[in-house]
């Protein structure tokens, strides 16, 4: 809604639209203020209809192709006068039908729920402190901080604008995005006179003219901006075009007009449009591409029953008229053939793994993202805050006097007052001794400190505590100010807070130990003028910024003062001295060299080295009319042109090395992927000995030279990588596993490249210049706290950041992915045994002549629907088997349906009908000397006695079958007595059954409830066509046994000749994660489990150093 103003926002002043809305622009809404304005102004989004159509869900449950045959059937019944039997499929349907709509419209409602979690979200202030929330929940008179990469949330009047260009395309059509300012004196041109005037009317201008108002789905292009929420949901300006227009539009190809696309396009169109309205209907053509192949499946097996009805009509010579006895006949085959519950045991599936996902922090936008992440070969992760803390902290600065700054003892990050700075010179500085990563990765050992090694005492005090000098106090300038991050102490809370990235608050946190913050110095008169915002593809920021009268830096208050930041190489290229006061020097190539030296010094501690400089402008810097950027023929920007003119002849003031721990899950993580044959990729901006030290601490690289021959391919520099020409990187032995310096542009190189050599990648990502490589990668990965155009390119987000989380969430997708294998074998191999009975059942010929049912219709109709249907679901929630992530990640080609699965299905499927048939055989031919009766598949007389109690037999042995061989694909190659090798127990067959509750119950209920329908009255003889039965138990129990010896023997026969196995990880020399130097009892060859490598991290110290590891170089990409 949009709140009551006077006049239109972008007339009035900022203060005077915040006293209307009732808002503080420097502490923002109240929280008493946030639930009334969401009760006056509802939730900010746009209606327009969509969202769930549960109409949709009906028809396309109606549609389904199991529903289809039980229709048909359901006709064919009435059609013969069996009205039990039409009956029973009415309410069958009903049923089936309703559970279906039921999950489905509650899984649509998770999944939306859930994609809402990754929507775009507000940067707001509230009661004085910074939160993000879903811009659902933005309300009027919310104060929004809006960053490069931000989908702006509702429509704004904004009060600070910095160097801000807001893209508005999809709004006003206008391709160059559009510098925004903060001021209300906006003027246009007089029509009459020509000249400037002042707008006073909202009609006199256009929203495209509004420059100080931002409008809701914009995206940030650039810069940084403030403003308050004025409207939000319909009363945006886009919700107003929604308001208007609901049109919808067609794909390309399915106009009707003959006019513009000639005589032959109506038919085109008119056929392209059938086939997009039965594909949509029949499910062929929408969906995941499980479901869509799961859907094909059932037309499938809808044409197989079409050809078992003309097979058991042949069987009769096509006589017609045709019998009902064989009609009913034909029906039940085709029933036998359609597993039902199919579909909604695979919903069910991924809804439980969405859910599991997100209670791993995963959230999953796309479903074709679950079946996905079970074929990942490459992971490419980005370093900072994902394998590592994010938890940055400036640990070292170097000065060009040769003075060295060391932060010691700091235990926070954030926290200012924590620790102390020394000062020394590079002689002075004493050597470093071994680490101890194993206690490092304790929790009483883990600091901010760690690359100092714990220094000892009279180290320590060798180095006199640091005292701020020109040189210093021009570098914490430089750092406070070119910074956009905020450090305070909340007295209320009595902690320090921090807002910004972390590598700015690592800056910012470093010139508060000195008293010298950025607030602090803007308060004694430093203004900021100018602003060049960080840019990927230079790697650099700058401001500019007026000085102050009588500053204690000793800058005139007549010029302005350019500091700038970045990436040590990018920002010495623009520098022409070095050092201010006495010590300073014009750069020189030996001066680079020792700059450069120091650098790698650094980075070699796992430090992340940034260079800071700055330069006197010459006079008052004055932003340029008009655009600051040329645009390129295809409508994209190129470096600005102001920012060139003010980007140079830099004076360098210091380096800053940034440490940045590694998450200390992170190497577990790394060694479970290689284990599952998943290689890890760290692509990275950091300087090449940054990366390394930190790939080699996480285990991505070895520490250790001597474990491979070079070392030369696994790290490189995005220039040397984008230096190469596709058949050169295809040349390389492999990838490199850590490539430094990377680009947007190197990522999307890198998919190609893995892509070149069928490897199914993963890639994560977080900024605007990320969204190219994560729509174009087989699974994008989005950062929780990244851009908002960056999560809606990924099809899952990570709302923590963590590289375990992408491990867990590959985890869960192979779970799911196991499960539906073992579901549909065990849906379609009982299918197989139900075919397989019904047609050798042919052979059984009444009085009549008419073939006798072993099983009757309403039979099968049970097992498939009850007895079949829970024990799936239950395997569709089984946990994750012990060999999960010890094998290779799955084709992505066979998807579910492997030789194995294949196999198995017609085994364990010939299995069951030979069972099931010769429990037939047993009792009419063993017992009743083959006395079939008359009219037996119609109704009950004494001379169908033998043929009701046989089928009677069958249906309880068929039912047992089904239930037990769902306990048995708990594991598709191991014995069902020994699911669990570790298991010592002497009920670890209980044990293993009982750890799936609810497949434990659907399997003994579902046993149990042989016994009414067998036995109760008028249930047993006039709709199951069954009978009571006696010794027939001892037939039941003995086929039973035997099914359960014929499945434990193909089983044995698979493990001993190991045949039909997914193929082990192959590991060659050394592998990712794999510790070096172990004792033969710590050896990885054995499984072990996560929770058991932590525990040996933190072992014995006689294997210190191990955690690092190794990637292996296998047979995968």
């Amino acid at each position: 809604m949009t709140a009551e103003l006077r006049k239109h926002p972008f007339l009035l002043l900022p203060q005077e639209v915040a006293e209307t809305l009732g808002t503080d622009l420097d502490k923002g809404l109240s929280p008493q203020q946030v639930p009334e304005y969401q009760e006056k102004y509802g939730p900010n989004e746009l209606d327009i209809g969509g969202g769930i159509s549960w109409h949709a869900i009906l028809i396309r449950q109606i549609s389904n192709a199991m529903i289809l045959v039980l229709f048909f059937a359901m006709g064919l019944s009435f059609g013969v006068a069996d009205y039990v039997e039409g009956g029973v499929l009415a309410a069958v349907i009903a049923l089936n039908v309703s559970i279906g709509f039921y999950q489905e419209y509650g899984a649509e409602k998770k999944m939306d729920a859930l994609r809402a979690l990754s929507s775009p979200s507000a940067n707001v202030l509230r009661d004085g402190q910074t939160i993000v929330i879903p811009n659902v929940e933005v309300v009027p008179g919310d104060i929004v901080n809006l960053k490069m990469g931000d989908t702006v949330p509702a429509d704004i009047r904004l009060f600070e604008a910095m160097n801000l260009n807001c893209d508005e395309m999809s709004l006003t059509g206008e391709a160059i995005a559009v510098e925004k300012t903060s001021s209300n004196e906006l003027h246009v041109t007089d029509d009459e006179s020509k000249a400037k005037k002042l707008v006073t009317d909202e009609g006199e201008i256009g929203i495209a003219d509004r420059i100080n108002m931002v409008y809701a789905t914009t995206v940030v292009r650039k810069g940084r901006g403030r403003g308050i929420v004025v409207a939000t949901g319909m009363q945006t300006e886009v919700g107003k075009i929604a308001a208007s227009s609901s049109k919808k539009h067609r794909k390309a190809g399915r106009s009707m007009n003959w006019k513009k696309y000639g005589k032959a396009q109506p038919i085109k169109g008119a056929a392209r449009r059938a086939y997009d309205f039965f594909g949509k209907f029949l499910g062929l053509t929408e969906g995941t591409p499980l479901q869509i192949k799961l859907a094909k499946l059932a037309y499938l097996l809808f044409l197989c029953a079409l050809v078992l009805a003309v097979v058991v009509f042949a069987s009769t010579k096509f006589l017609l008229p045709i019998p009902s006895e064989v009609i009913i006949y034909a029906i039940s085959t085709g029933i036998a053939i359609i597993p039902e519950s199919l579909v909604a045991v695979l919903t069910i599936s991924m809804v439980v793994a969405t859910t599991t996902m997100r209670k791993h922090n995963v959230v999953v936008r796309d479903l074709s993202a679950l079946e996905a992440l079970g074929g990942v070969t490459n992971i490419c992760s980005d370093k900072t805050g994902t394998l590592t803390q994010g938890a940055m902290i400036v640990k070292k600065a170097w000065l060009p006097s040769s003075k060295i700054y060391t932060v010691r003892n700091s235990t926070k990050s954030n926290n200012p007052t924590l620790g102390t700075v020394t000062c020394a010179s590079p002689g002075d500085v004493s050597d470093e001794s071994p680490r101890d990563y194993d206690q490092e990765r304790t929790t009483a050992g883990i600091k901010f400190d760690v690359p100092d090694d714990k220094p000892a005492p009279k180290e320590q005090a060798s180095e006199p505590v640091a005292t701020v000098t020109p040189e210093l106090r021009m570098f914490l300038l430089s750092a406070a100010l070119c910074n956009l991050a905020t450090v305070r102490y909340d007295e209320a809370e009595e902690q320090w807070k921090t807002t910004g990235e972390p590598t700015e608050i690592a800056l910012q946190v470093f010139t508060h130990r000195f008293k010298t913050g950025k607030k602090h110095l803007e308060g004694l008169g430093w203004k900021q003028v100018a602003e060049f915002p960080f840019d990927s593809t230079i790697k650099r920021m700058s401001v500019i910024y007026n000085a102050p009268e009588n500053n204690e830096a000793g800058l005139g208050p007549e010029n302005s003062v350019v500091f700038t930041k970045g990436a040590v190489e990018r920002v010495l290229d623009l520098c022409s001295h070095v050092g201010v006061g006495d010590v300073q020097q014009p750069m020189s190539e030996e001066l680079r060299g020792t700059i450069m030296d120091q650098m790698t010094t650094f980075a070699a501690m796992g430090q992340r080295v940034l260079a800071v400089a700055y330069r006197p402008y010459e006079g008052l810097y004055t932003a340029a009319a008009g655009p600051s950027a040329e645009v390129d023929d295809e409508g994209g920007y190129v470096e600005d042109v102001a920012r060139t003119s003010v980007e140079r002849n830099l004076v360098l003031l210091g380096l800053a090395g940034i440490y940045d721990p590694p998450r200390i899950e992170t190497a577990d993580s790394i060694l479970e992927c290689s284990q599952a044959g998943i290689k890890v990729h760290m692509l990275t901006g950091d300087h090449p000995e940054t990366a390394k030290a930190i790939a080699k601490e996480v285990g991505i690289i070895p520490r250790d030279r001597s474990l491979v021959t070079t070392q030369d391919w696994m790290v490189k520099k995005a220039t040397d990588f984008d230096r190469l020409s596709d058949a050169e990187i295809d040349a390389l032995p492999d990838l490199p596993l850590v490539i430094a310096r990377c680009a947007p542009e190197t990522k999307t190189r890198m998919i190609e490249a893995l892509r070149r050599r069928n490897a199914f990648m993963a890639m994560t990502g977080d900024g605007v210049n990320d969204a190219p490589s994560l729509s174009r990668a087989d699974v994008g990965i989005a950062m929780g706290t990244g851009s908002d155009v960056a999560k809606s390119a990924a099809k899952i987000v990570l709302t923590d950041d963590k590289f375990n989380s992408i491990v867990a969430a590959i985890r869960e997708g192979r779970r799911m992915f196991d499960n539906i294998q073992k579901f549909v074998l065990h849906l379609l191999s009982s299918n197989v045994g139900e075919v397989i009975l019904l047609i050798a059942g042919l052979a059984f010929r009444d009085a009549s002549q008419y073939p006798v049912f072993p099983i009757s219709p309403l039979e099968i109709l049970w097992i498939n629907m009850v007895t079949s249907s829970f024990p799936a679901f239950g395997l569709g929630r089984e946990k994750a088997s012990r060999e999960v992530m010890r094998k290779p990640p799955h084709d992505k080609k066979r998807g579910v349906f492997t030789n194995q699965i294949l196999v198995d299905m017609c085994v364990y499927g010939t299995l069951m009908g030979i069972c099931t048939l010769m429990t037939f055989i047993i009792v009419i031919y063993g017992r009743y000397g083959g006395n079939l009766g008359e009219d037996c598949n119609r109704k009950y007389s004494e001379s169908c006695e033998p043929v009701f109690r046989a089928r009677a037999a069958v249906f309880a042995e068929l039912t047992w079958l089904i239930l037990i061989s769902a306990w048995e694909f708990k594991s598709i190659r191991r014995s069902m007595f020994r699911l669990n090798p570790d298991n010592n127990s002497k009920f670890q067959l209980f044990q293993e059954l009982w750890g799936n509750k609810f497949l434990f119950f659907a399997v003994v209920i579902g046993a149990l409830s042989v016994f009414p329908t067998v036995y109760i009255p008028y249930l047993n003889k006039d709709v199951f066509k069954h009978t009571a039965i006696s010794w027939e138990w001892g037939v039941v129990v003995g086929m039973t046994v035997a099914f359960v010896s014929g499945i434990e023997l193909w089983k044995w026969i698979k493990t001993h000749f190991n045949i039909l196995d997914d193929h082990k990880v192959a590991h060659e020399g050394w592998s990712q994660g794999q510790a070096t130097g172990l004792p033969k009892k710590w050896s990885f060859s054995k499984t072990m489990s996560v929770s058991s490598i932590r525990s040996w991290r933190t072992g014995p110290k006689s294997n210190a150093g191990v955690g690092n590891g190794t990637i292996g170089n296998n047979n995968m990409v």
